[in-house]
């Protein structure tokens, strides 16, 4: 079996600490940076409207400068700031998982590049218990075990 190195808990907790201790620079140096992130995994609060957030790609840049930069913080693997969208400048906060966040730039050089993909809590379930049965299955034994049970 092969495994993606990119995937495993090692380097997803590697990634989190290197995005965090760079933001963590970058604020010491007050010095202002974009971020890439993922949407799927961005929540708005308040909930932005729907004809805002369709404008969106899969992947959209937050630019952290002015207000938003002023706004902004990291606390427990998630990084948090206030934000306008739209032509109304629809106010929001904006939650990140660290791991969400695939590319940091101070102006148009990236200085991070994260390959670790960020799984929800509800995906972790899944991805748990379906692991757990692969494991049991994998077991001749316990194959066994299971059919006699259903009989």
């Amino acid at each position: 079996m092969t495994i993606n190195l990119f995937q495993t808990s090692e380097y997803k907790k590697l990634m989190e600490e290197h995005i965090e201790k760079t933001i963590g620079y970058l604020f010491n140096k007050n010095q202002e940076f974009s971020l890439a992130c993922e949407i799927k995994h961005v929540s708005f609060t308040p909930e932005l409207p729907s004809g805002i957030k369709e404008t969106f790609n899969e992947t959209v840049l937050f630019v952290l400068s002015g207000y938003t930069y002023e706004t902004a913080k990291l606390e427990e693997g998630y990084f948090y700031f206030e934000a306008g969208f739209g032509a109304d400048n629809f106010g929001s906060t904006v939650t990140v998982p660290l791991l969400a966040i695939k590319q940091v730039f101070v102006g148009d050089h990236p200085i991070v590049l994260n390959l670790a993909e960020h799984i929800n809590k509800e995906e972790v379930s899944k991805v748990s218990k379906k692991s757990s049965m692969e494991a049991l299955l994998n077991n001749p034994e316990n194959k066994k075990l299971l059919k006699k049970k259903k009989l």
